[in-house]
């Protein structure tokens, strides 16, 4: 028989109906260290960003966090890198706990990942007068093509790019800048991103259709629990479903990318 005295002193999860004992569980299964640690790409604008003169980052990536934090009842730590390369080193490491990356098998290596939520679209950008006007067109001898080091579509025109010449930039936000200075013929990224510049330095135009669509997913660190992994994809199939992503995309002005719905 269990006294009083002793039932006051149990531990109080046990006080806590399943699904909260199960919550708990999960949530000490992605974030060990008691703080959601969420790795966020300020590279790639259509998920994540931040303004001149201000220290905290927006976007979906952030938004999303947020909910998760929520829904964990952990408190939120926010860790804003440049590059995706970053984030895949803060992962692989264990300095932090869930990010957001391009579905790629090179890039998944050290981490599990979630099914995708939204698709993007990666384009070419070239000087107004360029007389390239196709994608077909820009993988001839001699044509250089700026790209983000290690970014998504790095990688993949590292393995499609034949006789073509990749000229890799520090981080996808100065492809065009670079593009410019160095008289690259050919720049390469996230069509949001390259419109966006376009517009700003004038001269510039986006080549029509896509060379390749790249699909985002949440990854956590390797090595943690399935059904943490399982948690998550349920709870982006949520977010997905019940019209949160696309409303936090509407919300930041993301555009020209598309809300993958679950299976």
């Amino acid at each position: 028989m269990i006294s009083r005295r002793a039932t006051l002193v149990l531990p109080a999860l046990l006080a806590l109906p399943a699904h909260a004992q199960d919550t708990v569980a999960i949530a000490r299964q992605i974030a060990p260290t008691g703080t959601l640690r969420a790795v966020i790409n300020l590279g790639n604008p259509l998920l994540a960003s931040r303004r001149p003169r201000e220290t905290e980052a927006h976007g979906v990536s952030v938004d999303i966090v947020r909910e998760l934090a929520r829904r964990l009842a952990l408190p939120l730590e926010v860790i804003p890198v440049p590059s995706a390369n970053r984030s895949v080193e803060l992962l692989r490491g264990g300095d932090g706990d869930i990010g957001f990356f391009a579905v790629d098998a090179s890039r998944g290596q050290g981490m599990d990942l979630t099914p995708p939520f939204l698709e993007v679209e990666g384009v070419f950008l070239v000087r107004e007068h360029s007389p390239i006007i196709e994608n077909e067109q820009v993988d001839e001898r001699g044509i250089r093509i700026a790209v983000g080091f290690n970014s998504v579509y790095d990688i993949y025109l590292r393995r499609e790019i034949r006789d073509a010449t990749l000229v890799r930039v520090a981080t996808s936000p100065r492809v065009v800048e670079e593009f410019l200075r160095q008289n690259i013929d050919v720049a390469a990224g996230v069509r949001q991103q390259l419109e966006a510049d376009a517009a700003r330095f004038g001269g510039l135009r986006v080549l029509p259709g896509r060379f390749h669509a790249v699909q985002y997913a949440m990854g956590l660190a390797d090595g943690r629990n399935p059904a943490a992994v399982a948690f998550l994809a349920a709870f982006l199939a949520e977010l997905t479903r019940s019209g949160f992503v696309a409303q936090s995309m509407a919300r930041h002005g993301v555009r020209l990318a598309s809300v993958v719905m679950p299976d």
